[in-house]
């Protein structure tokens, strides 16, 4: 089967009028000061809009109040926090995660936001868009590959990864030499849509049981 010829049916598809929208949550995983992700998901936003077919949801990390120390009994407040943001994520068929490298690995942050939350996450896939040094991101993107596997999960090979990326943007956030990065975006939605589209239709059939 021509993996190409099947990413491009599964976009195809997920464009038809027949076919409700992919639902894709669009997480911005780091809350530092002076973070550069802004920069990232502006981009990978312009491109989840040319590529069609998909309604996205932000979820900043830096917008949520949940706290690290996971409670049994949780006050109201947080209550409340988790259950406004758990709505979200159950209402997605897919992730995109845009998440820096911070001492090899990804931010905490982002590590509380998913531990807070369980069936969520069942059987959806996760992609990644990844920035920082040498690295571009990747050891962050291979550490929660982990995560996501524990939590029945499907992270999608193709990534989206970005190598001292301060310098490629200008003043507007538009990347000086797009044709890679676009072209990356491009394969990492239509693999995205092929298994979003394939699990919500199997999940239609026989629920999916952790």
């Amino acid at each position: 089967m021509d993996i190409k010829s099947t990413a491009s049916d599964a976009a195809h598809h997920a464009n038809s009028p027949a076919v409700r929208p992919v639902r894709v949550a669009v997480i911005v995983a780091s809350n530092r000061e002076g973070r550069f992700a802004p920069v990232i998901s502006q981009w990978f936003l312009s491109r989840a809009e040319d590529f069609g077919g998909l309604e996205i949801d932000v979820v900043d990390v830096a917008d949520i109040t949940l706290p690290t120390a996971l409670a049994f009994r949780p006050s109201d407040a947080v209550r409340a926090e988790r259950s406004r943001i758990g709505a979200r994520l159950t209402a997605a068929d897919a992730f995109v995660v845009i998440t820096p490298e911070y001492n090899h690995s990804y931010p905490a942050g982002l590590k509380n936001l998913i531990d807070w939350y369980g069936t969520e996450w069942h059987a959806k896939p996760v992609g990644f868009v990844s920035y920082g040094g040498l690295s571009g991101g990747l050891r962050a993107v291979e550490h929660l590959r982990q995560v996501f596997a524990e939590l029945h999960a499907v992270t999608i090979r193709d990534t989206v990864s970005f190598h001292g990326p301060w310098g490629q943007f200008d003043d507007d956030g538009r990347h000086t030499d797009p044709d890679e990065c676009n072209t990356a975006a491009k394969s990492l939605l239509d693999k995205l849509s092929w298994w979003a589209l394939a699990l919500r239709d199997a999940k239609s059939v026989r629920p999916f049981a952790a």
